[in-house]
């Protein structure tokens, strides 16, 4: 059972990369980079690493997602005939839903079923984590940590560039109105029933 499931979240592991980078509507590819975060959660879970399962669920699918679908949403990109409706979305939508309820079955199964391996020791994950994390891969730690600051300097400044289609109120002109401008009196003839 452990074996079959590894397999079949291997697969839509896989699957759901490739789709992050095939798919042209970049709301449907952030919706495939959360079925593959849920996928590595679960090979995780199959490996009793339930610490960096559980984080990688809430930092990367609760936090980073988010922050994924706010730049996408800031950088105004044009796909408005895209989300002209929601039914257009909501299959894709419960095909990801429903891949992710499948993955959660078999590996809470399959997790339940598993054996810990006989080298384990009392020392807890996070403990043997850290150690590792902090000893053996500084370095690579470290160049993450400024990749990851490069990476949110530049979703800043190409927020922060001028946008052509944006319109902006100019409060000089605003104040500046006169009445004259604005309003026109029209005398005209009453109207009578006959």
């Amino acid at each position: 059972m452990i074996t079959f499931t590894f397999y079949l979240v291997a697969l839509i592991l896989i699957f759901a990369a490739i789709s992050v980078i095939t798919v042209k509507n970049p709301i449907h590819a952030a919706l495939f980079l959360v079925l593959a975060f849920f996928s590595s959660a679960a090979i995780w879970l199959l490996l009793q690493a339930e610490f960096l399962a559980i984080t990688l669920v809430l930092v990367y699918v609760g936090a980073v997602m988010v922050l994924f679908l706010f730049v996408l949403m800031m950088l105004d990109i044009n796909v408005a005939p895209l989300r002209e409706g929601f039914v257009r979305h909501f299959p894709i939508a419960v095909f990801v839903g429903g891949v992710i309820f499948v993955e959660m079955i078999f590996v809470l199964g399959a997790w339940h079923q598993a054996v810990p391996p006989e080298t384990m020791t009392n020392v807890p994950n996070i403990e043997l984590l850290g150690e590792v994390l902090y000893t053996q891969y500084v370095y690579p730690f470290e160049i993450a940590a400024v990749i990851l600051l490069v990476a949110m300097i530049a979703a800043m400044a190409l927020t922060m560039r001028p946008h052509t289609r944006a319109k902006y109120q100019k409060p000089e002109q605003q104040v500046n109105v006169r009445r004259e401008d604005c309003v026109r009196l029209v005398k005209m003839q009453a109207e009578t029933k006959d």
